[in-house]
C-alpha cells in the first residue's frame, strides 16, 4: 500500500511524516523546506503477528507495509508555477490513496501562508492544486485521442469520457465525484491515475488538548468531518506534535504515554485503520517456524488469488486452503491441537478470505 501526504506549508505534513516514518525528513517553521519528495516505508503494527511468531518460534516475523510520499506543501497557484509549482505532484501519482494533512488549531508562533487557520479554505486550496494537475494530464491524453477518434470507435468512446470528467474538473469537482458505471470507462479512469479519482483521508492535525475527545470539541475538525462525510472521506484526528515524541519511545512507553493522555490508539494507528478502510483491505496470516507473515488483500478475495500473492505457483497449481482463525490457533497452542477441535477447515476455490484467517495453501504444480 503506498499513500501519498499533501497539505499546504506549515501544517505539520512532514513533522506527521517524520513520526510515521522516524525517516527525518527536514521540518522547519518556514514554507517549502521540504523540496524533494521522501519516501518512508513503515510497518503495519499487528499483535497478532508477535503472538503467532512466539507460539511457532518463528526466525523471521514479517508484517505488512506502508510506503509513504511526502512532497513539499503546496500553495495557491502552485500549478501556475507559484511557490515551488506542482511537478511534485507527478510523485504521487502512483499512490492508492491521498493523505491530506489539514491544520485544526491555532499557533501564533507557527505561520499560516494565508495568514489565518482555515480548514476548508485550505482543502479547497489544495484540491483546486490537484484539479488543476489533473486537467494538465487530461489535456495531453485528449489531445492523442482525439487525433485517432475518428477512425475507432473505443478511441471515440474514450473521447467522450475525457471531455465530460475534462468539463467536471473546470467546473471545480473533483473526478471522483463523476457518476461512471459503464466497466470500461471505469477501467480508464483507473489507467488515467488522477489525483481526484483517488480515495482521500483527512488528517486533522490538533493541539495535544483536542485529542483526548478525538478533536469532537474541536469546531474545525467538525468541519471537516462534515465535509468528508459529503465526499465519502474518512477523517481523524491526530497531534502531529505528539505523533514525534511518540515515535521516539519504545512500545511498553508508547501505551504508558497514550495512556497519560487519555487516547486509545497513536495517529499511525487510526491512519492504518482509514486506509484499510477506504481502500477495502484487509491482511490473512500465514505462520511457521521459517516465517510469520501479513498479507494485504482485497476485502473479498478468494483462497487461489489470496495464494497469488505469495507466490503465483500456488494460485496456478492451488488445491486446497487449511484456514484457521488465529484466535482458535493461539487458544489451542498448534494447528494439530486446532485440526483435533474441528477448528481448522478445508476450503476449496470458492472460499473467501477472512481477516485475520491463518492459511495453510496445498498446492501442485
Amino acid at each position: 500500500m503506498k499513500l501519498g501526504i499533501v497539505g499546504l506549508p506549515n501544517v505539520g505534513k512532514s513533522t506527521l511524516f517524520n513520526s510515521l516514518t522516524k525517516a527525518g525528513a527536514e521540518s522547519a517553521n518556514y514554507p517549502f523546506c521540504t523540496i524533494d519528495p521522501n519516501i518512508g516505508v513503515v510497518a503495519v503494527p499487528d499483535e497478532r503477528l508477535k503472538l503467532l511468531g512466539d507460539m511457532y518460534h518463528s526466525k523471521k516475523v514479517t508484517p505488512a507495509v506502508i510506503e509513504f510520499v511526502d512532497i513539499a506543501g503546496l500553495v495557491k497557484g502552485a500549478s501556475k508555477g507559484e511557490g515551488l509549482g506542482n511537478q511534485f505532484l507527478a510523485n504521487i501519482r502512483e499512490v492508492d490513496a491521498i493523505v491530506h494533512v489539514v491544520r485544526c488549531f491555532e499557533d501564533p508562533n507557527v505561520i499560516h501562508v494565508d495568514g489565518s487557520v482555515n480548514p476548508l479554505r485550505d482543502i479547497e486550496t489544495i484540491n483546486l492544486e490537484l484539479i488543476f494537475s489533473d486537467l494538465e494530464v487530461l489535456e495531453r491524453r485528449l489531445s492523442k485521442v482525439t487525433k485517432a477518434a475518428r477512425m475507432d470507435k473505443t478511441l471515440a468512446k474514450e473521447e467522450a469520457l475525457l471531455l465530460r470528467v475534462k468539463e467536471h474538473l473546470e467546473a471545480g469537482k473533483m473526478a471522483k465525484s463523476l457518476e461512471i458505471s459503464d466497466e470500461d470507462e471505469l477501467a480508464l479512469m483507473k489507467e488515467y491515475n488522477f489525483l481526484t479519482y483517488k480515495p482521500v483521508i483527512y488528517a486533522a492535525n490538533v493541539s495535544e488538548d483536542d485529542l483526548s475527545d478525538d478533536g469532537a470539541s474541536n469546531a474545525m475538525v467538525q468541519q471537516v468531518r462534515e465535509f468528508a462525510a459529503k465526499e465519502g472521506s474518512e477523517v481523524f484526528a491526530l497531534c502531529a506534535q505528539i505523533e514525534q515524541e511518540i515515535a521516539e519511545l519504545d512500545d511498553a512507553e508508547k501505551a504508558e504515554f497514550l495512556e497519560e493522555l487519555g487516547v486509545k490508539e497513536s495517529g499511525l494507528e487510526k491512519l492504518i485503520k482509514a486506509s484499510y478502510s477506504i481502500l477495502g483491505l484487509m491482511s490473512f496470516l500465514t505462520a511457521g517456524e521459517d516465517e510469520t507473515r501479513a498479507w494485504t488483500i482485497k476485502v473479498g478475495t478468494k483462497a487461489p488469488q489470496a495464494a497469488g500473492k505469495i507466490h503465483t505457483d500456488f494460485e496456478r497449481g492451488f488445491i486446497k486452503a487449511e484456514v484457521v482463525n488465529y484466535k482458535d490457533l493461539l487458544e489451542q497452542g498448534s494447528l494439530a491441537a486446532a485440526r483435533e477441535k474441528g477448528l481448522v477447515g478445508m476450503e476449496g476455490k470458492d472460499y473467501v478470505v477472512k481477516d485475520g484467517d491463518v492459511i495453510l495453501f496445498r498446492f501442485n504444480v
